[in-house]
């Protein structure tokens, strides 16, 4: 919008189409290249952008479609509008030469190359105010990066080592969010928890002159962001994204507990209730561990709502293992359960482990498990008939208000009022279909 572009629905003929790629499963690649062809029958002269991650791992297979024009890799996103503009100064030579108005193939093969070396990256790419908002929250990336290198993944080869967005850009921007209305934000990264321990000691030292900040261990952490951006008054409520279990230590909740925006509702990955696959998966905590921060949470947070990660299928799974995780999800209740059933990555780990899954098998275990998570979610939301809670109030459908509770639960009261972008008090009367029901 900017730079005089204007952004139509993805249906309408456009001039340019920029496709986001993924590549976190072999069919997330797959989705890409159907994208990108998709394109062809909307408008076959079009300039097509591939970017992001499966642009970042697979430029090679990208330039084998004819389709298209430029591939940027992860950290060339800022490039786009650049590169565009060099294709569309290459069509209008073209027309002149021929008279006729067609796609520029010589941009492809000079932009192919536009894809840095993530593995080499030690900074947050700054690509200035890319909040995602909604009418109500903002999602703000913080993070970027994976030092994990779990075995069935290939993130941390398609988004490089861990990278952190410098604290007093995101303050900046969620203050400018604040400004407009937003109550809620959302903090997210590949590997949140890890936000703040690639700062080095100089970097710190800056952060501690320009937020009057003190610490005697010489680190500025996600802790130390979360404090930071409950001084803005106008934001009302904090949530995180996913988080690796071990980030939840004694010291860490213990401070977490005493900031009043933070959102009673953690989504913690585990994605195995049985220790033998977290091996096999490289994960580094047990479920011995993983149980100890869920208590550390519960302990803290009166209301709090655990979701969760879970893969079925994975490579050497046994029926025995498998059972190992169905019961270890029932002891500890989530409220959710995000199951997926194991997809082979090439180029990584486990693609090449023996003992691969059958996809019936993978099938019944999933259905299973999502069973037990539809379950858990009804019987959480029985608890709160009667009871009154707090939601922020999104978005109207008919008659209805909906919008989310402070531990994510999607709650609705029936109004003729403009409560929208208002935190309210409802007092529940119903709750079916996985959603409250209530009356201000």
């Amino acid at each position: 919008m900017q730079a005089g572009y204007q952004i139509v629905e993805f249906e309408e003929k456009a001039d340019i189409y920029v496709i986001n790629t993924c590549t976190v499963t072999n069919m997330a690649d797959k989705k890409s290249r159907q994208m990108i062809r998709r394109v062809k029958d909307l408008n076959p002269n079009a300039i097509l952008v591939a970017v992001g991650c499966y642009a970042q791992v697979a430029k090679e297979k990208l330039k084998e479609i004819p389709e298209v024009d430029l591939v940027l890799g992860v950290n060339e996103k800022n490039l786009i509008v650049e590169c565009i503009e060099k294709a569309i100064a290459k069509m209008k030579e073209q027309k002149e030469s021929s008279g006729e108005l067609t796609k520029p193939k010589v941009v492809s093969s000079n932009a192919m190359e536009i894809v840095s070396n993530v593995a080499k990256q030690t900074e947050f790419v700054e690509f200035g105010k890319v909040t995602y908002t909604e009418k109500t929250r903002a999602v703000l990336k913080v993070q970027d990066g994976c030092n994990q290198f779990c075995s069935y993944c290939i993130i941390p080869y398609a988004r490089g080592r861990i990278r952190s967005r410098r604290p007093e850009w995101v303050v900046l921007e969620i203050m400018e969010n604040a400004k407009k209305g937003i109550k809620e934000v959302v903090l997210t990264g590949i590997h949140l928890a890890s936000y703040g321990k690639d700062f080095k000691q100089d970097i710190v030292s800056d952060i501690s002159k320009d937020f009057q900040y003190k610490t005697e261990k010489q680190e500025f952490l996600l802790i130390d962001l979360l404090k930071e951006i409950e001084k803005i008054p106008e934001i009302k409520r904090i949530r995180l994204g996913s988080l690796e279990p071990t980030l939840i230590t004694e010291e860490f909740v213990q401070r977490l507990s005493k900031l009043s925006k933070i959102c009673d509702q953690f989504h913690l990955s585990l994605q195995s209730g049985c220790n033998e696959t977290l091996k096999r998966m490289n994960r580094k905590y047990t479920i011995e561990e993983f149980e100890k921060a869920t208590k550390l949470l519960r302990k803290s947070f009166k209301n709090v709502h655990l979701t969760t990660d879970i893969i079925v299928g994975f490579p050497g799974e046994t029926d025995q293992e498998f059972e190992q995780t169905y019961a270890f999800l029932k002891h500890i209740k989530f409220y959710k359960m995000h199951v997926f059933k194991y997809s082979p990555r090439k180029g990584t780990v486990a693609a090449s482990m023996p003992n691969q899954i059958d996809g019936n098998q993978k099938e019944q275990r999933s259905n299973k498990l999502i069973e037990l998570s539809n379950q858990n979610e009804a019987e959480y939301q029985q608890e709160y008939i009667g009871k009154q809670i707090e939601v922020l109030l999104e978005e109207r459908e008919g008659k209805y208000l909906k919008g989310h509770t402070t531990n994510y639960m999607v709650a609705k009261v029936k109004t003729d009022e403009n409560l929208e972008n208002t935190l309210q008090k409802i007092k529940i009367t119903n709750a079916n279909n996985l959603e409250l029901e209530g009356v201000l």
